[in-house]
């Protein structure tokens, strides 16, 4: 015959291997975001530093406002980028704005007057062009740039498309 302490002691041993093996399968991830996060820059000179500080040295400069960059961390009000080129470095949160926008990255991308292949087409987008984005619908994005507005594919876009 068991004692009740001898019970309680099996429970407990039961409890902890059923804990273990459900804590191992279990997968802790430490990934970014799985939809990243876009700002376009404010000004339309921005400088992008080595370090989240005014005391770090200038990599680049970027000379086009709206730009999109894929934000990818934080220290403090500085912001740690990534542009389409892959460039990386830090902005501080002041030099970024939430205008949508974003660079066409296939060429001779047809804009069409409304979210579909069979739509009449109004003029032809070429590869790194930056648009606004109005919205987004399912694999369609309307977008502007200078005078023109119309419908492209969403996969010919990187930037913010959501």
């Amino acid at each position: 015959m068991q004692t009740p302490v001898y019970k309680i002691k099996k429970f407990i041993f039961l409890i902890l291997i059923f804990c273990i093996f459900k804590l191992s399968s279990v997968t802790i991830s430490y990934s970014a975001d799985p939809d990243p996060v876009f700002l376009s820059l404010r000004n339309k000179t921005v400088n992008l530093r080595q370090g989240p500080s005014l005391n770090y040295p200038v990599k680049l400069v970027y000379k086009k406002k709206f730009l999109p960059v894929e934000i990818i961390d934080k220290s403090g009000p500085w912001r740690k980028i990534k542009d389409i080129e892959n460039n990386v470095g830090w902005i501080h949160i002041a030099l970024l704005s939430k205008k949508k926008s974003a660079i066409t990255i296939k060429n001779n991308i047809i804009l069409n007057s409304k979210a579909s292949i069979y739509s009449e087409p109004k003029a032809i987008i070429k590869k790194g062009r930056l648009v606004f984005v109005k919205k987004c619908k399912n694999l369609w994005c309307k977008i502007q740039t200078a005078e023109f507005r119309g419908w492209i594919p969403k996969n010919t876009l990187w930037g913010k498309i959501k």
